[in-house]
């Protein structure tokens, strides 16, 4: 896992993803994040599709006023998020949430890395005071 922190854009996955979204002028990017986790039903979700829904998710906490962490590894989310002046709608948000109930779940292989982890408290605080932040 190429982590180096709990909160959401501390791994290389998330950052990655956090790049591509300067090039998108919609919300498609986050949807397709959340629908990769949806699509597996039941099944067991990788470890870097997490990653990526979990930015994909603070876009979506922050375009509703909602910031987490500020910090160089969420910048070109941050610039992003302030210059779109996009409004998440209702049945994505919804998304959002079902998003986090599987990775955290038993079936999320994000989940069990960072259940072997010092910081398996944090991540889990982090994710939840995420999901805290995405307003229905």
């Amino acid at each position: 896992m190429g982590a180096w922190a709990a909160d959401s854009f501390g791994n290389d996955t998330a950052c990655d993803w956090a790049y591509a979204i300067e090039d998108c002028n919609d919300l498609s990017l986050v949807e397709e994040a959340l629908d990769k986790i949806l699509q597996e039903g039941d099944g067991y979700i990788d470890a870097s599709d997490a990653e990526e829904a979990i930015a994909a998710i603070e876009v979506i906490a922050r375009l509703q006023g909602n910031w987490g962490t500020r910090n160089a590894y969420s910048e070109s989310v941050d610039k992003w998020v302030r210059k779109s002046k996009l409004v998440p709608g209702k049945e994505l948000v919804e998304k959002a949430h079902q998003v986090i109930a599987r990775i955290l779940g038993d079936e999320s292989e994000l989940k069990e890395l960072w259940e072997d982890s010092k910081l398996s408290n944090e991540w889990l605080a982090s994710v939840q005071k995420l999901a805290g932040r995405v307003k229905l």
